[in-house]
């Protein structure tokens, strides 16, 4: 090993007993160069991490040092762990140790002749060139490295130059390196401990202020610090500022204190900037400090003024406010980041606060300390005390109690979530905690502790349960009656009264004021009094697992709620029978109460009384301020008084709106519920009255089978099956009704927002000429310099405009969503002086030029005026001639070197601007010759276009073109009398003869970028013909170009300049989605022989033709070039696709837009008007600052890498591949941040542990550089939900006052960042400050910003933006996707958000307030299950604490959406389970009550009423179907409609076809349609309309209807809802039927084939006396639905009618049902484990879910006891001893196929003729038994297929009560039977299913147009999908 005097030489005995295992040494091959092995280093030896990097840092220099820096480590790593029981310890060593061994054979000396001469030359060597004079010479960044590489250098060459043989001088220059490292250390943003030179950020003075406030820590008492075992670094500590006084004294830790540090600093800065009008400043404002102060304790102000507690934010008479403040804000923010999951609990947030403040102020006011100045011993001992003895107590309890939740399956009510342990800070109880808190206190104390060696995910956690807080999510139905009871009450009494009046003889709405009518309408408080009852017994039966935590006075509420129901429900109904004898009319009974109301009956009287309570809250309702108030008032009184109408609750208090907002959304729901409620009374209640009573009046004897109850009257059975549906589908219709409604106040509200006004690329051309002022006022700040005129003015605007607009341009460019061509045509010319009129990009002025040149050659008139007006006409044409006109003359002079031949250029113009003027122009120049002159100019610009290539080459034929143009320019286009002037200037040069005229030009011209610009120009301006008008050809460049024009048109809040505006985070949780494509993945081919490459060339096709050219690739390509191109072409993929790449670049546009705003603030008008590209202010302004250090200050980027950690270390060449494209990412984007959980094994107390960090990276040099570290309590991730957590552990590394999320699967566009600033004024603006675009013309600069504050409700909270989804041109189903997404994140969300106010966050790209949501809980909820949808809780929690929700539409991002049929239905599914854990949660609850009537309307049909209405449409045909079933099977039906009284009536027949009408399908397509007719014209909307349709998506949309309903019911009855990872890939496979059985079994095929069933038995016995076209009206749009149920997934599956696939999948299915499970078979591997897995659901159910579904099994009953009685074998018999008997014959199956399976079982394989001879006696006896049945029995073949249709039914029946009951059948004995039935039916199922497959296959033409159908889109743009599918690839291999 290491030899040289002094090497510490490891024993090799040691090394040789190590075991090389092949995980660390053998990693896998992969793409790019091997990890270095300082990534690959085990986390409990993190810390030999930076010897290692600088080992491989130095490798190249000095191989020799590296391998001595290898050897430390080595040592080191030995010294760590000795026995290496470390996980990967021992593999990692033994790596390293042979890498020793090896290097030590091959590395050599290189400057001296032993190893402790070589490290000390090289360490002096080091030192001279990187370290001495660095500061100086070099970047912080940079020095930060050298100096790290310095310090580990130093402790190497300690170990190997022995002791007192260092170098004095190598000590005196290591003492230096010490004593400057710290100011050298990687930095976040601000590089606060920098020395040398300041960064420009650090000079900006805003950041000098914020840092001079902190640093004030004058008159503060400094804690005595000891330090500790633990944390021997703590003496060492120094207090520079306020943050490193509160780590000390409260026991911070280091990390959490420079985050917050910086954090703070920024907060500071930021805010304060935005309140100054000066540049240079040194403090700040003083109420800079209160602004933040009172924003961040908002909320715990609130919660102090909630619990009656005294805040503790105190100020000590004399001290110094500002700094107190600080301190304060400090604090919080310190106990905020390192709270870590405690983060999610703001009030408990608020406790520990509140404590420590306490704390604080005890210290500051003297108690702590002796004198003022002095020292105080601290309660926290160590930098890590606040993490162990505050949040790791609760962690631990949160810990437990998801334990108890068994992973999220066992009922929400056994187990606290989130909201439970916070909630508990809502009450005084939780000051019992005490400080510091007693850990037996009885919040903390839930169980017994389990070790985290021992603990597994099933594991029971012993100890007594905990009650729950407040509210017990209980998994029924019966939550959305009481979370909505309000609504359910209003449409029973609504139901009730117009069934009344319908029922009165005349039927009519006048009916009410009779006395009969309405006394019996009066009836209808009997029933509210019953609902009230129901309501007031669920609040105590569904809380009751929560009264052990709940208020004494919240207990007695429900019971005196429950007790006064009950009084009411006799009250009422006594006195409405005392009234019956004396009926009174509406206006009797109203005079009556007037006159003589002392003597009212008792009825009336209790009535009045009854709707006391109803009346004041209606008079609340109209007084919005007033409900506010008291709702908000903490006065005991109020309380009081409020006490009955709603309980006192910390959240849901005072949400009511503005009273014009109020009239808004009341005006919609009263329009509404008119609507709905005639319709309802005309069309569903009152046609049914009339045959309903007919119904009740016949008598029916003839019953078909055996009746149980023949004496029931008025036919109720009958009465019953046809109201059912009715009353189901009136229920369901305000949904419908909702769609309507929200479709034309959406598109009124679109339209008046001025949406699609510019929305082709005419209008775009029409309206360009006004896009440059409205940029100007929307996106250009105010300038303060004064506008000399109009055209000054419009020439500045321009001009700013041109620079946002060409890197607008030009990103488009750089997408390849233009060519070069296109580039050029679009761009706007810098302004220059040289050319007096506008110069408009070249798609504009297409063809102008050549078009006037044909006017004036045709035109025959002599007058000048006319030619110039018609000229003038087309401004476009105008400014085109003009600038034609003057960049001819500019070039021409500019080019000639002679004065003479300069002289006669200037005699040319003048005589033609004279002309002009003198209107003789037509007579002084030949108009005719003009087309010939511009021929050959046009041909001596495309020479000059390609002279610099070769000027010498060039020069002479364009000195003769140039010649060939002044001569027809003097002979032919001068008119004689015009020429005679110009001799006089040539003469002079004919002195001369042997010098040429016009021969001497100066070439070199084109050597210059500017010029050349000039000629390309003028070029364009001559060539461009009509084609140009078409630029850019491709779709998406189009849609941009209209959106972002269309955008300055809309109102929007005027922009700050970017040192004034908002700071702002970006944050993006990633788990372990692709980053970029790899070489592999683009050229893997699928099954049908296609690549991710080959298909989106084939999408793309233009795009790739783009960036073929971009690259300056030839066509076609060899593999090689191929090859060295693959980066580029990766990256092209990847941008294509829902990958991190495409995000992150779309993000980091935000920092590109604001670098250029920034510096179009600081330039003056007079530079930007000089009109070159890159204008840098070489002599600066005086204040102005570096425009890169403003916007790092404005701008953060973090990326949430929840495991890019585990990624670094992994042998999996996937996590390989991930970590290095995450890294090159952070390499390309420096200003990038990556989070993530660091896991790492440390020894505490002799014992190895997990820890976990929250970790903050960003890329340095060649690999990635950490910045904050900061300890967890424990996993964080493993309390509640995956991605809400991992935001929260990065949101504390955001900075700024707002922050946008964004998902990983989404883009952004550089044109769209531009108006980020006027986004987040929203924030921070007044409501009216938006600019109407008929004031754009009429605003004066000085009157723009009226600075006032907007009130603090009317400020969003949350800002949503729309979205455009960027995945639908891939197929018709993701068409269909993008369109129903494109619709919500549209219309949608703008009806939401004005005028019903329910608008919450529905995902991304919301905006958050960042300070109001980091105080109260953060972007997301987080408890398991419950939060599934964790954005909406975000929004929900915001309005619940007081927050607004709103939308805007001016800007939008880009979003990916699932584009394959079975993506799309998890996703469905995945959001259905979370609509169903809302519909059980608190927050809905709280919303649905303590939002007024109307508003609760709104939420309840925009969030799980959709859901709810959903299930209830499918539900609806079952009820339909199953009734008629009953009526037809009991013979009712024959019996009704053969009787005379009901052949007369029509309404029948109406009554009974009614339900078809009621399908949700085509009716929720309408916000679709209107938003497509806004956005693109309603003629496209009309014709998208009719092609979906062709493409059958309502077929699609009918079976989402199925994938909502199944799971939105199951998770209510059962749970099981789960996150289901949907995969982001693109879909051109073919799904196997396997797939698709076991996707969608359960929930559409054996649903829909039970209605086909059905269907088919209500046709086959009401057939004889039912006209055929009734069946049909009555069940068309159901046999539709069976169809779409059955056969959409075959329909929409790539090749899924081609024969050889069929034949495939049929292979497949089989092998699969007959594969036995087992543990750990897969569910893709075996039907029994899928079946199994199926049934999970069942396993954690609850009583009442196994009771609820054994009643629904038992429906399928009905089919054996209807069929058997109309069996010919029956011969018309109604005895009950038939169906006992079929039930025998059902016994019989059973016992038999029993017999055959035991027989299987036992005799299959020993007694294999044992077996056969069973089974032959078998089928000898059914085949006697049958012939029996036949001959003597009258048994009919019909009679054989009825059967069979009937006990088909009772089968599945037994086996789904089997699978309720699976412990009793297990124990019973007969499970193998269950699950051998079970077989059978899936076998049955299957081939049912893959009949029509196998028929539809046969026909080639089929999957032909099956291809057409999926892929209309794509053919729609030159996508060859046929040829893609049939894999037939093209002949050659280059790609082309």
């Amino acid at each position: 090993m290491a030899s040289g005097s002094g090497s510490k030489v490891l024993d090799k005995s040691l090394s040789r007993k190590m075991t090389r295992q092949p995980s660390m040494a053998d990693l896998p091959e992969e793409e790019g160069p091997p990890p270095q092995d300082s990534e690959l280093v085990p986390s409990s030896l993190a810390s030999i991490v930076p010897i290692l990097r600088v080992a491989n840092e130095i490798e190249r220099d000095n191989p020799r040092v590296a391998y001595l820096c290898r050897f430390h480590a080595f040592e080191n790593a030995h010294n760590l762990d000795p026995t290496s029981s470390g996980r990967g310890v021992r593999q990692f060593k033994t790596y390293l140790l042979h890498r020793l061994e090896k290097d030590e054979m091959e590395t050599k000396r290189q400057l001296a002749g032993n190893d402790p001469g070589e490290i000390q030359k090289f360490y002096l060597q080091y030192y001279e060139n990187f370290v001495k004079e660095g500061p100086v010479k070099r970047k912080p960044e940079e020095m930060v490295k050298h100096y790290q590489t310095a310090s580990v250098l130093y402790d190497v060459l300690q170990t190997v130059v022995p002791t007192g043989k260092v170098d004095a001088e190598i000590d005196r220059y290591a003492k230096e390196v010490e004593k400057k490292k710290v100011h050298f250390v990687p930095y976040n943003i601000l590089p606060l401990h920098v020395s040398g030179p300041a960064p420009a950020v650090m000079e900006l003075p805003e950041i000098k202020a914020a840092i001079n406030e902190l640093s004030n820590i004058q008159n503060l008492p400094m804690p005595r610090v000891q330090s500790t075992s633990l944390m021997p670094g703590d003496g060492d500590r120094s207090i520079h500022d306020l943050l490193d006084w509160l780590g000390l004294v409260f026991g911070f830790q280091k990390g959490n204190v420079e985050n917050q540090r910086e954090h703070l600093i920024l907060l500071l800065a930021n805010i304060d900037i935005r309140k100054r009008e000066e540049e240079e400043y040194t403090l700040l404002k003083s109420d800079t400090v209160t602004d933040l102060l009172n924003k961040v304790f908002k909320n715990y102000h609130s919660w102090c003024a909630y619990l009656h507690r005294k805040s503790n934010i105190k100020f000590p008479n004399n001290a110094e406010t500002k700094q107190l403040d600080l301190l304060y804000i400090g604090l919080y923010f310190l106990i905020w980041g390192e709270a870590s999951n405690v983060r999610f609990m703001p009030e408990c947030l608020c406790y520990i606060f509140h404590r420590m403040a306490e704390e604080l102020d005890r210290i500051i006011s003297g108690q702590g300390h002796v004198v003022s100045g002095g020292y105080f011993d601290t309660a926290y001992h160590g930098e890590e005390s606040f993490l162990q003895k505050v949040v790791t107590p609760i962690y631990q309890v949160m810990h437990k109690e998801v334990q108890r939740s068994k992973a999220g399956t066992v009922s929400h009510s056994r187990w606290r979530n989130y909201d439970d342990l916070n909630e508990y800070f809502w009450s005084n109880k939780c000051f019992k905690l005490d400080w510091p808190m007693k850990l037996d206190a009885d919040f903390l104390a839930s169980s017994e502790d389990i070790h985290p060696k021992t603990e597994h995910r099933d594991q029971v956690v012993r100890g007594r349960r905990k009650p729950k807080t407040n509210f017990v999510e209980v998994r029924t139905f019966w939550q959305l009656f009481r979370s909505f009871d309000r609504m359910w009450i209003f449409f029973i009494l609504a139901f009730q009264a117009m069934l009344i009046i319908a029922w009165s003889p005349s039927g009519s709405l006048a009916a009410f004021f009779d006395p009969d009518v309405f006394r019996s309408v009066l009836s209808i408080f009997i029933t509210a009094a019953l609902l009230n009852f129901l309501q007031a017994a669920l609040d105590i039966i569904l809380s009751w697992k929560a009264w052990g935590n709940m208020e004494y006075t919240q207990i007695i509420r429900y019971l005196l709620k429950f007790a006064v129901a009950t009084a009411w429900i006799i009250i009422l109904p006594i006195g409405y029978s005392s009234s019956v004898q004396n009926p009174t009319g509406l206006t009797k009974f109203f005079s009556n109460w007037i006159g003589n109301w002392r003597n009212q009956s008792l009825y009336s009287v209790a009535v009045v009384i009854y709707m006391i309570p109803n009346i004041l809250a209606a008079l609340l309702f109209m007084l919005p301020p007033v409900q506010r108030a008291m709702e908000r008032s903490n006065s005991h009184i109020v309380i009081f008084l409020m006490w009955w109408a709603q309980p006192k609750l910390y959240v849901g208090r005072g949400m009511h709106e503005d009273m014009f907002t109020l009239l808004k959304y009341t005006l919609f729901w009263i329009l509404l519920l008119i609507s709905k409620l005639a319709f309802s009374y005309y069309v569903e209640i009152y046609p049914l009255v009339e045959p309903t009573k007919i119904i009740m009046n016949l008598r029916v004897g003839n019953y078909e089978w055996h009746e149980f109850f023949p004496n029931l009257q008025h036919n109720i059975g009958v009465i019953i099956t046809i109201w059912a549906p009715i009353v189901l589908v009136y229920f369901m219709d305000a949904q419908i009704w909702y769609a309507i409604f929200s479709t034309i106040f959406g598109g009124i509200h679109g339209a008046f927002s001025h949406l699609g006004e510019i929305r082709t690329l005419g209008m775009l051309r029409s309206r360009f000429e006004s896009v440059p002022a409205y940029f100007s006022e929307r996106l250009v700040p105010v300038s303060e310099e004064s506008i000399r005129s109009e055209d000054e003015k419009d020439r500045r605007n321009i001009a700013k405009f041109s620079h946002v607009w060409n890197a607008f341009i030009s990103s488009l460019r750089e997408e390849d969503l233009l060519n070069n061509w296109e580039l050029s045509l679009l761009l706007v010319p810098y302004s220059s002086d040289d050319i007096s009129v506008v110069q408009w990009p070249p798609f504009l002025l297409a063809s102008r030029i050549p078009i006037a040149l044909d006017m004036a050659k045709d035109f025959k008139g002599k007058d000048d005026a006319e030619l110039i007006k018609k000229i003038e006409n087309d401004t476009y044409m105008y400014a085109a001639v003009i600038e034609c006109y003057e960049s001819l003359k500019d070039l021409l002079y500019n080019f000639l070197i002679d004065e003479g031949d300069q002289r006669v250029v200037d005699k040319i113009c003048h005589s033609v601007e004279t002309s002009i003027r003198g209107h003789n122009f037509l007579n002084n120049f030949r108009m005719s010759e003009l087309p010939q002159l511009s021929n050959k100019l046009e041909k001596l610009l495309n020479l000059l276009k390609i002279v610099h290539e070769d000027i010498e080459a060039n020069r002479t034929q364009i000195v003769n073109v140039l010649q060939d143009i002044m001569e027809i320019i003097t002979q032919d286009v001068m008119i004689k009398k015009q020429e005679e002037k110009l001799p006089g200037e040539i003469s002079e040069n004919e002195t001369d003869k042997t010098k040429p005229k016009f021969a001497h030009i100066k070439l070199e011209l084109m050597d210059d970028d500017l010029w050349r610009q000039k000629v390309l120009r003028l070029h364009l301006l001559l060539t461009v013909k009509e084609s140009a008008i078409n630029v850019p050809m491709n779709l998406d460049a189009r849609r941009r170009i209209t959106f972002f024009a269309n955008s300055l048109f809309m109102n929007m809040p005027y922009a700050p300049k970017i040192r004034k505006m908002l700071s702002f985070s970006v944050l993006t949780p990633y788990y372990k989605e692709d980053v970029l494509y790899s070489e592999e993945e683009l050229n893997k081919e699928n099954e049908d022989g296609i690549s991710i490459l080959f298909y989106l060339r084939k999408i793309y096709p233009d795009e790739w033709k783009n960036f073929l050219e971009r690259i300056n690739l030839p066509s076609p390509m060899s593999e090689d070039l191929l090859k060295e191109k693959m980066d580029g072409i990766r990256h092209w993929v990847s941008y294509r696709g829902q990958t991190l790449s495409r995000t992150v670049r779309g993000m980091m546009y935000y920092r590109k837009a604001l670098v250029l705003q920034s510096f179009l603030d600081m330039v003056d008008d007079e530079a930007i008007l000089g009109g070159t590209k890159t204008i840098t202010p070489q002599k600066p302004r005086k204040n102005s600052h570096d425009q890169e250090a403003i916007v790092d200050i404005k701008f953060t980027y973090v990326v949430s890498c929840q495991v890019y950690g585990m990624q670094k270390k992994s042998t999996d060449a996937r996590d390989r591949s991930c970590y290095q494209n995450i890294l090159n990412l952070m390499l390309t984007y420096p200003s990038l941040r990556v989070a993530y959980i660091d896991e790492r094994e440390e020894t505490v107390n002799g014992k190895l542990e997990k820890c976990y960090y929250s970790v903050l990276v960003k890329g340095g040099n060649k690999l990635d550089e950490e910045i904050y570290r900061i300890k967890l309590p424990g996993n964080p991730t493993a309390i509640g939900e995956g991605k809400p957590e991992n935001q929260n552990h990065a949101i504390i590394f955001t900075r700024g006052e707002a922050l946008q999320t964004i998902d990983m699967n989404q883009d952004n566009y550089l044109e769209e960042a531009f108006k980020m600033r006027n986004v987040l004024e929203e924030l921070d603006s007044q409501d009216g400050q938006e600019i109407q675009p008929d004031q754009v013309r009429q605003i004066r600069p000085r009157q723009i910003r009226p600075r006032q504050s907007r009130p603090r409700k009317s400020r969003p909270t949350i800002l949503g933006l729309r979205e455009h989804i960027f995945t639908g041109s891939v197929s018709s189903l993701a068409w269909f996707m993008s369109n129903q997404e494109t619709s919500f994140v549209t219309i949608g969300q703008r009806i939401l958000a004005n005028p019903l106010k329910v608008r919450f966050h529905y995902g991304h790209p919301d905006i958050f307030d960042r300070i109001f949501h980091l105080t109260r809980g953060g972007i997301s909820k987080a408890s398991k299950i419950i939060n599934l949808s964790e954005d909406i809780f975000a929004g929900f929690n915001s309005t619940l604490r007081g927050g607004n929700v709103t939308h805007r539409e001016y800007m939008q991002v880009g979003k990916g959406r699932d584009v394959g049929m079975n993506q799309i239905s998890l996703f469905e599914a995945k959001v259905a389970n979370g609509n169903g854990e809302q519909t059980l949660s608190r927050d809905v609850y709280r919303l649905g009550r303590r939002f007024d009537f109307y508003r609760m309307l709104s939420f309840y049909f925009t969030t799980v009423g959709f859901y709810f209405s959903s299930m209830v449409t499918v539900l609806t045909v079952y009820v339909f179907l199953y009734g008629r079933l009953y009526l037809v099977m009991s013979g009712l039906e024959r019996s009704i409609l053969e009787d005379p009284s009901v052949q007369n009536s029509k309404s029948l027949e109406s009554a009974l076809a009614s339900q078809s009408v009621f399908q949700l399908g085509l009716l929720l397509v309408l916000p679709m349609v209107m938003e497509i007719g806004l956005e693109k014209g309603f003629r496209r909307a009309l014709g998208e309309f009719i092609i979906m349709q062709l493409q059958l998506a309502s077929v699609f949309f009918t079976f989402q209807l199925g994938t909502k309903a199944h799971y939105y019911g199951r998770t209510i009855l059962h749970g099981g809802a789960k996150y289901r990872p949907t995969g982001r890939g693109f879909v051109v496979f073919h799904a196997k039927f396997a797939d698709n059985y076991r996707m969608y079994s359960r929930s559409h095929f054996v649903k829909g084939l039970e209605l086909m069933i059905l269907l088919v038995v209500y046709e086959v016995y009401g057939r004889s006396y039912r006209s055929s076209t009734l069946y049909l009206f009555v069940t068309v749009s159901m046999w539709f639905l069976v169809a779409s149920w059955l056969f959409a997934p075959f329909v929409f599956n790539p090749s899924g009618f081609e024969w050889q696939k069929t034949v495939d999948d049929w292979t497949d299915w089989k092998r699969w049902m007959g594969n036995r499970g087992g543990i750990g078979i897969p569910v893709e591997r075996s039907w029994e484990s899928w079946w199994q897995s199926e049934q999970e659901h069942l396993k954690y159910t609850s009583i009442r879910g196994r009771v609820l579904e054994i009643i629904l099994a038992l429906r399928f009953l009905i089919y054996q006891y209807g069929i058997v009685y109309h069996l010919n074998i029956a011969h018309h018999s109604r005895s009950v001893l038939v169906y006992a008997l079929s039930w025998l014959v059902m016994l019989t199956v059973l016992i038999v196929l029993k017999m055959v399976s035991m027989g299987r079982q036992r005799f299959g394989m020993d007694f294999q003729l044992m077996f056969r001879i069973l089974k032959g006696l078998l089928f000898l006896g059914f085949v006697s038994v049958m012939t029996v049945l036949f001959v003597v029995c009258g048994l009919t073949i019909s009679d054989v297929f009825a059967g069979i249709l009937g006990f088909v039914p009772t089968g599945w029946s037994i086996l789904l009560i089997g699978q309720a009951c699976k412990n009793l059948v297990r124990r019973m004995g007969f499970w193998d039977s269950i699950q051998e039935l079970a077989r059978a039916y899936e076998y049955t199922m299957g081939i049912v299913l893959f009949m029509p497959i196998v028929v539809l296959s046969w026909f080639p033409f089929v999957s032909e147009f099956q291809t057409r159908l999926l892929f209309n889109q794509a053919f729609s743009r030159g996508l060859q999908i046929s040829r893609i599918l049939a894999g037939r690839k093209e002949s050659d291999t280059n790609l082309s």
